[in-house]
């Protein structure tokens, strides 16, 4: 027998970066759980193909594109997906992408140091983001005095490693940003949680034997012992997203086969 309380059937779901790899995750979790997903991204190619995948679920899928790290751009999607959905239920923010550079070359080494675009590319792509879809967002839901927010952080946020200062720093910025703004908005009920993820590569974006290979190599360091499966994120945010979690908001959860807590 299933549990109402972890029911998320027809809620409008807003997945901002749900073109590909994690955010496609989430996509296809909310919409297995009866959701109707609005897919946002920057080109309208990656959004079309999961509309599509959605819709052939027997699941409405609204695909829309704009730059999220951008005002304009996030007020556009937000725009739309408010004209065709009537209201948002749950805001999940899953724009991300790394470099890996040195603050500055290090000695003996030929690798140059990061840039001030390196910077700020990573921070804005991966924490101005969450700050643009809440903004957007924040004002309909807060009226409205129910919803959810899902940043999605990463388990870097938990541990800093060298090579990724602009990465770990805004995946830290994003838990961060969580925990205050859940502050903010708890008193109008709404719940804003993070996920942090671990290693979940996209095997479309890969070759089978390149898949592969990152799986074998999975084995010597998480603890489970493999790489994440797109969805799961997502399973998460489905439950984050019920009346199951209503006690729960300003929580960074980490799904990440325990690599997050390894020892050094």
């Amino acid at each position: 027998m299933s549990l109402p309380e972890f029911d998320v059937s027809d809620q409008k779901v807003l997945i901002v970066g749900a073109g590909r790899g994690i955010g496609k995750g989430i996509a296809m979790a909310f919409a297995e759980a009866g959701a109707d997903v609005a897919i946002a991204s920057l080109t309208a190619a990656t959004v079309g193909k999961v509309a599509t995948e959605i819709r052939a679920m027997g699941r409405v899928a609204l695909p829309v594109t704009g730059d999220a790290t951008k005002a304009g751009g996030m007020d556009k999607i937000a725009s739309e997906v408010l004209a065709e959905f009537g209201h948002i239920d749950t805001l999940v923010t899953c724009v991300g992408d790394s470099i890996r550079k040195p603050v500055a070359k290090l000695p003996g080494t030929d690798e140059e140091g990061m840039t001030e675009d390196d910077w700020n590319h990573v921070v804005n792509i991966n924490l101005t983001e969450a700050f643009q879809a809440c903004r957007a967002v924040g004002p309909h839901l807060l009226e409205r005095g129910q919803g959810s927010v899902i940043n999605i952080s990463g388990w870097a946020s938990f541990r800093g490693r060298p090579g990724y200062s602009a990465y770990d720093a805004a995946k830290a910025g994003v838990m961060r940003f969580t925990e205050t703004v859940a502050q903010e908005w708890a008193p109008f009920g709404v719940r804003v949680n993070a996920v942090a993820p671990g290693s979940f590569p996209d095997p479309e974006q890969m070759s089978a034997e390149t898949y592969q290979e990152r799986q074998e190599g999975a084995k010597g360091r998480i603890p489970l012992g493999r790489m994440g499966n797109l969805k799961e994120p997502g399973y998460l945010c489905v439950f984050l997203a019920s009346p199951a979690a209503s006690y729960i908001t300003g929580q960074t959860w980490a799904v990440d086969g325990g690599i997050s807590i390894k020892a050094p």
